[in-house]
């Protein structure tokens, strides 16, 4: 189930959020797909600098 969220919703987290909660559970729950959704997996190796998201 998908949420739907309200026109001008932006997602910024802190660094702290990101590292404490996101990444953390991005880590020990690799194959929970909400997490890859907030940080995506990128090769960093098949773009050019400029062109990383």
């Amino acid at each position: 189930m998908e949420e739907q969220l309200v026109p001008g919703f932006r997602f910024y987290p802190t660094e702290e959020e990101l590292v404490g909660y996101y990444l953390q559970h991005k880590l020990l729950n690799p194959l929970d797909d909400r997490f890859s959704r907030i940080i995506p997996v990128v090769n960093i190796y098949e773009h050019d600098p400029w062109q990383l998201p």
